[in-house]
């Protein structure tokens, strides 16, 4: 089982969301691109944002 926060079970590190998806965790989220580092904080319930003007995958990397 994942850890939990407040009573609920928190997503796993590596789950992904897709730009306008909603995003599931909030935490520090990355680009899923290997040319690119970018990171960013996204909070549980913001929707993902596109990246350069494009649609992206993110990747949760750390939990809030």
């Amino acid at each position: 089982m994942y850890g939990t926060y407040g009573g609920s079970v928190r997503k796993p590190i590596g789950t992904t969301g897709k730009t306008g998806e909603k995003c599931p965790e909030s935490g520090i989220w990355k680009v899923d691109d290997r040319w690119e580092t970018t990171t960013a904080p996204i909070s549980k319930g913001d929707t993902f944002p596109p990246y350069k003007g494009k649609a992206v995958i993110w990747i949760l990397i750390q939990y809030a």
